[in-house]
């Protein structure tokens, strides 16, 4: 998959790489508390082995993970990808045939340092990432799923516009090694100007 930088005003998505271990580590451990719901690397032991699974996505093409840095100084204040990338099997002859972007994908695993919270941080980064899916993948869905007893996570889901679809039970390994149940969440193509529209108006409002 490709490499992308996805730059804003308040914080840049790059490509994440081993170099971003300590970083990684340091902006967990600004308060652990905030990570209840979400496995983030305690340790440079855990970040080098968060980065290479996240590699081993991405180069199974199924991932395309960022560290989430400020750009005045370099600073990692966390990270977060699209994974889950879908490419349908359109039949030959259909205008989507051959495409070699993926036609829908998740947003997740997400987390921030404490002092990127509640910042336009977060807002942008959901812009820049929700941007490039569906203006230059033109993807035709986006789909977020967060821990069902997260209720921050969902909240700022549905601020943003993503429509609850519904609950998936014992759908992936919680960060407390239980069966998570996730709320699962979704941004169509057509809804996107809206879903934007809110968007650059909750960074200015932050």
């Amino acid at each position: 998959m490709e490499d992308l930088v996805l730059a804003g005003t308040h914080v840049r998505l790059e490509p994440l790489e081993h170099r971003h271990a300590d970083g990684l580590v340091a902006a967990a451990g600004s308060d652990p508390s905030l990570y209840q719901w979400s496995p983030v690397p305690k340790d440079k032991s855990e970040a080098a082995s968060y980065i290479e699974t996240a590699l081993s996505w991405k180069q199974a093409g199924t991932a395309v993970p960022f560290a989430i840095v400020r750009p005045s100084d370099g600073v990692a204040l966390g990270s977060t990808r699209y994974f889950n990338l879908e490419r349908w099997p359109w039949p030959q002859g259909h205008p989507s045939h051959g495409r070699s972007f993926p036609d829908a994908c998740e947003i997740g695993y997400t987390w921030l340092a404490r002092p990127a919270i509640r910042t336009a941080v977060n807002t942008e980064a959901k812009m820049l990432m929700l941007t490039h899916a569906f203006e230059a993948w033109l993807a035709l869905r986006v789909c977020l799923h967060t821990d069902i007893r997260n209720e921050r996570s969902r909240a700022a889901i549905e601020g943003i516009g993503g429509k609850f679809e519904g609950i998936l039970r014992a759908h992936r390994m919680a960060a407390d090694f239980i069966p998570r149940d996730s709320a699962r969440y979704s941004i169509l193509a057509p809804e996107w100007p809206a879903v934007k529209l809110r968007l650059r108006q909750r960074i200015e409002r932050e």
